[in-house]
Parts: structure tokens; C-alpha cells; sequence
């Protein structure tokens, strides 16, 4: 099982927290979900918190009253799909602020039926993607964070999650090498902004981000990677998914796949 909730947020006076805030926000999530927080290798619930319109000033963000702001998680295997389906907000209360929840969308699928529809029911493949990034998004690369979308890097971080994951293992790094070789960045619009913790921060990309499968690929290769994209929207994509980063979407909507 796999879900991506989305809750739509305002709040009734301006309220004023740290920009570090996000990882006080995700223990309250977590521990009304019954869940511990930071005991897994690889995350298997990902978060966005409080995207929307709110400028930093001297350590601090503003939230506004009459604006709309979006908090998401996402659910990578069973227990963490169920935790967060259960999950009945009302209203979201951390560090003396108050937001009210007018809205829910959830997003389903499963492994399988992600397999299934973009692989082995062999559709006419995909050969470009729209993405957008619409929290800071980086990789590790050795003590850095390089925050560049480069396909074999945003490849290899759903691939591993998949493979953590998923009942059907695609492989590794040979596909790695493959997907690198026949997708591209065919154009973007990125900016740098950071995520701010509790002890420094990091600093990420965010904007869109348009992929292009290179014509005469294999439509083998071509339908794993429109699997690994849509996989990405419920995985995250790079470091920290777990406190706030690397939460992507595309575009538009991938057409349904033709029945066999």
C-alpha cells in the first residue's frame, strides 16, 4: 500500500515560528500517528510541511491569516500507509500556533499496481516528464549536498527506496547507468532555497524540472523510468524526506495505461 495525503491548512491569526520548526511539527505527526520518528535507515514516510506563502524574517517565518498552506506525507510500506490513512486532523497545534484543516486529498496505489500499470502491461512509453520540486531538494555526495537535479542522482535515490520497499527488485547500478544515459535534463527553472534545522541547514533546489527520454530508447527502459517519476511522488526525492525535503510532483497526470 502506498498513499500521499495532502491537507490543505489556514490559520486564524498570524502565527510566528523558528525556521527550524519542521522537525517539531513532524514529532507531533508522528507521535499522534503512534509512530517513532528517525529508527529507520531508509524513511519510510516522507513530509512536507506548510508549503505556502510565508517569508522568513531574522530566524523566524510568518504565517499569514486568509492565506492557504499544504502540509503532505507519504506512506512507503504497509504500516506507515496505514498510520497515516487513520490519521484525523482536525486542526494541527505545535510551538503556541493553531492551524485549521479545510481540506484532504489522498493519493493511493501499491507497488504492484504501479508495476503492473507502467511495466508489465508494456504501455506506449512516456518520453518526458514535468516535475516540480516544491521543497528544497539536495543529494549527499560524500559531506556534501549538491543541490543539482541530475537525473542518475534523482534515479538512484527512488530506485533504492523501491528496491527497499517494493515485493519486485528492478536493480541497481547498472540501471542507474542506463537511465543516466537515456534521460536528460531537457530544461529547468530552479532556484536555491534552504531547509533550516535545528543546527545549521541545508541548502536545495526547488522549481521545475522538465525530463526527456532520448528517442530510440528502449520502451523497456523508457516505461521503468515513467515508473521510478510517479514512484518519486510518493517517495520524496534525496536527503532529509523524513524532516521536509525533496517533496516533488508532476505536472500533469501520466495518461492511463492501456488495458491488456
Amino acid at each position: 500500500m502506498l498513499i500521499r495525503s495532502t491537507w490543505t491548512l489556514t490559520t486564524h491569526e498570524t502565527a510566528v515560528l523558528p525556521r527550524a520548526y519542521g522537525l517539531e511539527l513532524v514529532k507531533v505527526l508522528h507521535q499522534q500517528m503512534g509512530m517513532e520518528l528517525g529508527g529507520e535507515k531508509i524513511p519510510s514516510v516522507a513530509f512536507a510541511g506548510l508549503v505556502g506563502y510565508s517569508p522568513p524574517s531574522q530566524g523566524f517565518v510568518r504565517f499569514y491569516p486568509g492565506e492557504f498552506y499544504q502540509l503532505s506525507l507519504s506512506g512507503l510500506q504497509e504500516k506507515a500507509a496505514k498510520a497515516i490513512a487513520s490519521l484525523c486532523l482536525e486542526s494541527v497545534e505545535f510551538l503556541g500556533a493553531r492551524f485549521t484543516v479545510v481540506n484532504r486529498e489522498d493519493e493511493r496505489s501499491s507497488y504492484e499496481q504501479l508495476y503492473t500499470n507502467f511495466v508489465a502491461n508494456e504501455p506506449e512509453p512516456m518520453r518526458r516528464f514535468e516535475l516540480e520540486f516544491t521543497t528544497p531538494t539536495a543529494f549527499a555526495q560524500q559531506r556534501l549536498y549538491l543541490p543539482f537535479p541530475l537525473p542518475a542522482l534523482m534515479f538512484r535515490s527512488w530506485l533504492e527506496r523501491w528496491n527497499h520497499f517494493a515485493p519486485v527488485y528492478l536493480g541497481r547500478d547498472e540501471l542507474i547507468g542506463y537511465l543516466s544515459d537515456y534521460v536528460m535534463v531537457q530544461r529547468h527553472q530552479i532556484k536555491t532555497r534552504s531547509l533550516q534545522l535545528q543546527r545549521g541547514y541545508v541548502n536545495g533546489f526547488v522549481g521545475d524540472v522538465r525530463l526527456q527520454v532520448v528517442k530510440g530508447t528502449d520502451p523497456l527502459l523508457a516505461n521503468v523510468a515513467s515508473l521510478l517519476v510517479h514512484y518519486g511522488q510518493f517517495a520524496g526525492t534525496g536527503v532529509k524526506t523524513r524532516l521536509g525535503m525533496g517533496q516533488m510532483s508532476l505536472k500533469y497526470k501520466l495518461p492511463r495505461p492501456a488495458k491488456s
